[in-house]
């Protein structure tokens, strides 16, 4: 019995062991961001297709005050309410004296400074795609906003998903940077999946997820319960949608169906974002939207 209780034990700490090696965060490596350098100008483009003012600035905020990235917005679903952090360039209540190395790991390893994983609200899990030279210039142009002095509300998340190390297990099932649409024959779709699959990170709303929150790629864009309880994020695959490409363009720039009903809720802020783009990104989304299996 002894010698069962001290094998069960070893057994124990080498899985702990395990466990802890495999749940460790990960940064990037220094040569990732070793001389890239942003421009502000794009930076604002990436701001806007990312949608990065629908999360971080006040809720009832419009104009030059949604660039004030205050934090605030909350975000419920199944595991706790997430509050969006301040991430204005204020040094000590936001993100002022990151480095750009620091907000390269944030964005596309989902790891705090302090080397802390963070929780998968923050939509890293599609940022991740992103082109390090895009994360740089959004690393401009946050750069340029006001500062704000407002303390980051913490997050509201049960036991056991308060252990954030075990983040680090989640993120070796579901943190990818290959394109669910593997193939993108024109540029148009190529900057159509960029758009969706990346920036605007379509997929974290429409897309359902499994058990563990992970997202079921097999029903990439099908529609998902709404996190907030209030009806259902709607499928926008082709079969669903039944909308031609003038129609989604359309609708991504002025908010309305072709029956002439409107966005609401959340997806209004993200009109708002996509309307300030170019015709060419509407488009290329439209693109990417019909050309899906």
């Amino acid at each position: 019995m002894r010698r069962f209780l001290t094998i069960l034990i070893g057994l124990a700490a080498v899985l702990a062991a395990a466990g802890w090696v495999l749940s460790a965060p990960s940064r990037l490596p220094a040569a990732a961001t070793e001389g890239v350098t942003g421009d502000a100008a794009a930076g604002e483009r990436i701001f806007l297709a990312g949608g990065c003012a629908s999360c971080h600035a006040a809720a009832d905020a419009e104009g030059a005050e949604r660039r004030v990235l205050a934090g605030g917005a909350p975000l419920e679903t199944d595991f706790g309410t997430f509050v969006a952090p301040n991430i204005s360039p204020d040094p000590e209540h936001g993100i002022g004296d990151w480095s750009f190395a620091e907000f390269a790991d944030a964005m596309l390893r989902g790891v705090s400074p302090e080397g802390r994983h963070y929780y998968p609200a923050f939509p890293y899990t599609s940022y991740t795609k992103m082109e390090m030279q895009d994360v740089a210039d959004l690393w401009a142009f946050l750069r340029t906003l006001p500062e704000a002095d407002a303390e980051s509300a913490p997050s509201e998340v049960a036991f056991p998903y308060s252990l954030r190390r075990g983040i680090g297990l989640w993120k070796r099932l579901y943190l990818r940077d290959d394109f669910v649409m593997a193939h993108a024959g024109t540029e148009a779709l190529e900057r159509g999946r960029y758009l969706v699959e990346a920036l605007a990170h379509c997929g974290e709303c429409h897309t359902p997820r499994d058990r563990f929150g992970g997202p079921d790629t097999a029903r990439w864009l099908a529609g998902a319960p709404n996190p907030s309880g209030e009806g259902r994020i709607p499928d926008i695959t082709p079969a669903a949608l039944g909308w031609s490409a003038s129609d989604i363009a359309w609708y991504l720039e002025s908010g309305f169906t072709p029956d002439y009903d409107s966005a609401g809720g959340s997806m209004a802020d993200v009109v708002t974002n996509l309307a300030a783009l170019e015709a060419a990104d509407r488009e290329a989304i439209a693109a990417y939207l019909l050309a899906l299996e």
